[in-house]
């Protein structure tokens, strides 16, 4: 499966972004789909994640109360609504899928299998 983010932008401390996540070249037949999100230097770190069939998620701390995953299996997209933002939000964020046939969440990126090319996010104090 392809992965396509993209919604990412400049936007200052405060302020609201929504982040989509969309399969391309098929159906989204994977059930657990994940956002990262790395600065330089880092590694890549988990922010949230949801299972497509049940509609469990699962939050960073850092990001509990402000971020909310969703998915419109529908339009095979997954959302990532990024509300407050802070300039410490500022990365690279990735949206990555697990296998088809796992249904188990995991905040570990070496558990993804399929990766999209990463949208910018810079949030400005």
């Amino acid at each position: 499966v392809q992965l396509q983010a993209s919604g990412g932008g400049l936007v200052q401390a405060g302020d609201s972004l929504r982040l989509s996540c969309q399969a391309s070249g098929g159906t989204f037949g994977n059930n657990v789909v994940g956002w990262f999100r790395q600065t330089p230097g880092k590694e890549r770190e988990f922010v949230a994640a949801i299972s497509r069939n049940s509609g469990s998620t699962v939050y960073a701390e850092s990001v509990k109360g402000r971020f909310t995953i969703s998915s419109v299996n529908a339009k095979n997209t997954v959302y990532l609504q990024m509300n407050s933002l802070k300039p410490e939000d500022t990365a690279v964020y990735y949206c990555g899928a697990r296998g088809s046939r796992i249904t188990v969440i995991a905040r570990s990126p070496g558990q993804y299998s399929y990766w999209g090319q990463g949208t910018q996010v810079t949030v400005s104090s």
